[in-house]
């Protein structure tokens, strides 16, 4: 199925244009990532490997643009406009539904929470989320193989993503930078999962 009015040959391209180096190598080694791990727990690859894609498609957009876009079109919490970080993921979602064609909720939504997260992800949106943080064409191997550890153990899927938030967390906590609300409460419900 295609979930894009445009190629992917089209696509890459536009990143090309719109991405620094280092991201648009991040973009595609998260498309892989997020199509492995589609094969690994079911889903489907090509919407995977869709999301991943398109998942950073404005994150080298100036924060000016990015909170023009979202104070234009987007309903964004107060909360989520403290950290220049990640806004890029809401105006991500916008981008691939306007200038891609991408209309497919699910791919959506994952671009849209694959920094923040969520309450209650779906494995969809969590393969995008962690797609995002294990890729290996940026992210640290050490760092990396840690979290891809905890994805051969029973209920790997949210221990991993449990440890991307423990290690959020500390990253924030030692830059003195504020912590969501949202980040607490999805680590707090993760922890109980895990744990039960």
């Amino acid at each position: 199925m295609v979930y894009t009015k445009i190629n992917e040959t089209e696509i890459k391209k536009w990143l090309k244009e719109h991405l620094s180096e280092e991201r648009y190598s991040h973009s595609l080694g998260t498309a892989d990532c997020a199509k492995e791990l589609a094969n690994k727990y079911n889903l489907d690859e090509e919407k995977a490997y869709t999301a991943g894609l398109l998942h950073d498609c404005a994150k080298c957009f100036s924060n000016e643009k990015l909170l023009e876009i979202i104070h234009n079109n987007l309903d964004v919490e107060e909360s989520e406009l403290q950290n220049y970080k990640t806004l890029h993921a809401p105006v991500s979602a916008y981008i691939a539904e306007k200038d891609f064609g991408v209309n497919d909720k699910e791919i959506l939504s994952a671009i849209r929470w694959h920094t923040l997260g969520k309450l209650d992800m779906s494995d969809f949106e969590k393969i995008i989320f962690l797609a995002d943080k294990i890729e290996p064409n940026t992210r640290e191997k050490e760092h990396t193989e840690e979290i891809r550890a905890y994805l051969k153990e029973e209920n790997g899927l949210n221990k991993a993503i449990l440890k991307c938030y423990k290690n959020t967390i500390k990253s924030l906590v030692k830059r003195d930078l504020k912590i969501c609300l949202v980040t607490v409460e999805i680590y707090n419900k993760l922890e109980a999962e895990v744990q039960a």
